[in-house]
């Protein structure tokens, strides 16, 4: 990062490249040339340059010379503001500054961490680089002296919480009890240069008894605030004190005066832009979210006055967004500043890792990959560009891209954490025990880290080395899942003891059985390959939490709001609306799920159902068909289920009126949703539709009959009988019964071969896995839910035996 001296050497020479005619301003034509010399990538129509140099040369003004044109002042001015990167331009040109022009740089800008006035300099010099902007700067001389008192109390307050040991930093800008990642915020902080958060956040004891007297004080300021001559003045001296306590990360003190500047002046955009940030900061999404918006209607009805700010309040509002999980609506903003301000390196990386964040992995990598251009340096970036290339395969290229994150910010977290998770992928175990190393190096308290060391030590055959790791994640928390893999690993132990005493260890864990080969006991045992379909139909459930949503929200949505009709490129009428706007609904319905989890069952949704409802593209989604399609996964019994289904097929416009759908309508319903569920055998299917939809258009379907087409099991959705048994049964535990292949405790159904006598769980038999030592021609299953349904199946086996004994004689 370049210093404050540098910085304007820099400007300063990017400054002579272009004027030309040495008249010391830069004219339209010089302007043009600059914008297009810099961003070399950018194709700009001549419609685009000018609206470009409009609205330099008109928010600029005050810099303009009308015989020569922008001044030297003025560009640096563009720079400060955050219009672009100094240092990228100046190497995009191929500029470089000589030894005086270093020298003289480093000696304007140097600081001496023994030389506290040095650091005093510094200090004044940041507020003034937004104090005395000409668009956000303080305007009234009061308002200078307002500034003044309220440094000195906030010195004081810092230095008393310092020497009582009550002031504590996190250098990573994140409390570690709450957040996974150490990635940069990527937001634009303030109205000026768009900045990342402070590397550094302070947390102020506000308990204490100093704290309780500096608000008193600072009290008597925000009076003398309201009490200036004007209201003009009041809202200049609130802004001010506002922007000097968020310089100091006061930010709960800073909120209180941004809210009194937007009631002086509700249409101003600056009040409620700063107010959005606090509000993040302090983790009020939704709150901030609002204020971004109101910021964003105030420049949108400003006309011009405000252009120059939207691309950062598109930025904002994106993250706030993010923070509530609404993922797919803060693509839309990211994509907005995107166009308005093409260099704007953080909106392209933003998109691209909210893009990779609902698995939309070709547009990420795309919209990344240009964030790096603008920006080779952004360590985020190539992070989430090595994600999303592992995400599409390409893992030796996501590596290379990894380690080029780690080169660029050695104790990247999430770049080492998720490399660790591709070596694990590949089966190079030792590589990814060493990545979780670098990781719990920087980050001590990441269970996470811990546990995956633990089973990557484990493929690599370092059981001891495992089980230690495992006992640290152990004390690190308290979750089920680190005691089912302890228990899994003295299972392991054990079993590798009576191998090495029968010389029989050379011998692989299991066998795959061809489906053939696996036979049921009783009516209630599930078939394997029906398993297989519905475990990962459940899987997808669970990650959506559409189970916890009770399927008579379904019925609200429909009921309440209703859609407005739109037609299709096919002309016929549909209730459709944008991803955005549904992901909306889908917001109020799982109400209950915390932003993090929200996100990824938006990401598992896009993925499975929209890509599929969405296949044309356009962005939009079939209500009707959608509600149908999610009902049968809802919470509730499942005859509601299969009716909500089929009413919102009565509620698309085709229907709506009638007691009956269409034929046409229901064949599409049933192929669409094993084209969704079951893919492997549904779209061939799918693709098939459009014969029978114009055979049977004008036929009907009543409830009774579309449940016949629902529930049959070769051409419906009969895996739903599965699925409901899923539902039921797999939390269950069996006691100490565990695996015969894996070693993990058996949780959920627990399939027991009736002849060789060992047990599967669900994942093992579906896949047809069996212990080595158990060969047989076929192998006989019978399924218990529960233990208590196996303690009967033996007492009743139990008793059969006994009336089956001969009677003495």
């Amino acid at each position: 990062m370049a210093t404050r001296g540098s910085r304007s050497e820099k400007v300063k020479r990017i400054f002579q490249q272009f004027d030309g005619n040495r008249d010391g301003g830069l004219n339209r034509e010089e302007m043009a040339a600059l914008v297009v010399a810099v961003n070399p990538r950018v194709k700009f129509s001549d419609e685009q340059i000018n609206a470009i140099l409009d609205e330099v040369f008109r928010t600029y003004a005050e810099f303009i010379d009308p015989n020569k044109g922008l001044t030297y002042d003025g560009l640096l001015r563009t720079y400060d503001d955050g219009a672009g990167d100094v240092d990228r331009d100046f190497d995009a040109l191929g500029l470089e500054l000589n030894a005086d022009e270093t020298v003289k740089g480093s000696e304007a800008s140097s600081s001496s961490i023994t030389d506290e006035r040095a650091v005093e300099a510094q200090k004044k010099q940041r507020t003034a680089a937004w104090a005395v902007s000409p668009n956000h700067g303080i305007v009234f001389d009061e308002t200078w002296k307002l500034v003044d008192d309220l440094e000195i109390l906030v010195k004081r307050l810092k230095s008393k919480q310092e020497k009582d040991g009550k002031l504590k930093a996190d250098n990573n800008g994140n409390n570690n009890n709450n957040v996974d990642a150490f990635s940069d915020a990527g937001w634009s902080r303030e109205l000026g240069p768009s900045t990342e958060i402070s590397e550094k956040r302070i947390y102020w004891e506000e308990s204490s008894h100093d704290y309780t007297v500096f608000v008193k004080e600072l009290g008597v300021l925000r009076s003398k605030a309201d009490g200036a001559r004007s209201r003009e003045e009041a809202f200049d001296g609130h802004m001010a004190i506002g922007s000097v306590l968020y310089e100091h990360q006061l930010f709960k003190e800073a909120l209180v005066s941004f809210k009194r500047a937007c009631e002086l002046q509700p249409t101003d955009v600056r009040p409620h832009f700063k107010a959005g940030n606090c509000l993040y900061v302090l983790g009020k999404c939704k709150e901030s979210k609002d204020e971004f918006l109101l910021a964003l209607e105030a420049a949108e009805s400003g006309g011009n006055q405000w252009a120059y700010l939207l691309p950062q309040i598109y930025v904002n509002l994106g993250i706030a967004l993010e923070g509530e999980g609404m993922v797919l609506s803060a693509c839309e903003y990211y994509r907005e500043a995107a166009i308005l301000c093409p260099t704007h390196y953080r909106a392209l990386k933003l998109l691209g890792s909210a893009l990779f964040g609902v698995g939309e992995y070709r547009a990420a990598v795309k919209a990344l990959e240009e964030a790096i251009y603008l920006k080779p340096d952004y360590a985020d970036a190539h992070c989430d560009l090595a994600s999303s290339l592992h995400s599409m395969g390409e893992d030796e290229r996501a590596i290379e891209v990894f380690q080029r994150a780690i080169d660029l910010k050695p104790g990247h977290v999430d770049a080492l954490y998720n490399l660790g998770g591709l070596y694990m992928d590949l089966g190079r175990f030792q590589r990814a025990s060493e990545m979780y190393t670098r990781v719990l190096a920087v980050w001590p308290n990441h269970w996470r880290a811990q546990l995956n060391k633990a089973v990557s030590l484990l493929g690599a055959g370092e059981t001891e080395e495992a089980k230690r790791a495992l006992k640290e994640a152990l004390k690190l928390t308290n979750r089920v899942e680190l005691h089912d893999a302890i228990s899994h690993l003295k299972h392991l132990q054990k079993k590798k003891g009576k191998n090495n005493g029968n010389g029989n260890g050379g011998e692989g864990p299991f066998i795959v059985v061809e489906a053939s080969k696996f036979k049921i006991v009783g009516e209630k045992t599930t078939l394997r390959p029906d398993l297989a379909t519905a475990l990962q139909i459940r899987a997808f459930q669970r990650v959506t939490r559409l189970g916890k949503c009770d399927v008579e929200a379904v019925r609200k949505e429909m009921r309440d709001n209703d859609v407005p009709v739109s037609y299709s490129g096919s002309g016929g009428p549909t209730k459709s609306i944008r991803k955005p706007n549904l992901e909306e609904i889908l917001r109020r319905m799982l109400n209950s799920l915390k932003p993090e989890t929200f996100q990824g069952a938006i990401k598992a949704i896009n993925e499975k159902i929209l890509s599929v409802l969405d296949d044309s593209g356009s962005g939009r989604v079939d209500m009707g068909m959608f509600y149908a399609v999610i009902a049968p996964l809802c919470g509730g019994h499942s005859d509601k289920r299969k009716r909500v289904a089929f009413d919102a097929l009565l509620w698309r416009p085709v229907n709506e009126g009638s007691s009956q759908i269409t034929k046409t309508d229901a064949i599409k319903y049933i192929k669409l949703l094993r084209a969704i569920y079951i893919p492997s055998h549904g779209m061939s299917e799918f693709l098939e539709v459009h014969g029978e939809e114009e055979a049977d258009s004008t036929m009907t379907v009543t409830f009774n009959q579309f449940l016949a087409m629902f529930d049959d099991p070769d051409w419906g959705f009969g895996i739903m009988s599965t699925i409901l048994k899923l539902e039921t049964t797999d939390r269950n535990r069996h006691g100490n019964h565990v695996c015969s292949v894996c070693r993990y405790p058996v949780i959920g159904s627990r399939f027991k071969e009736v002849k060789a006598r060992f047990s599967l769980c669900n994942q093992c038999y579906s896949e047809g896995k069996v212990p080595p030592s158990f060969k047989q021609e076929e192998y006989k299953f019978r399924e218990y839910g529960s233990e208590a349904e196996a303690m009967k199946a033996k007492c009743v086996c139990f008793s059969m035996q006994s009336h089956k004994k001969p009677i003495a004689t």
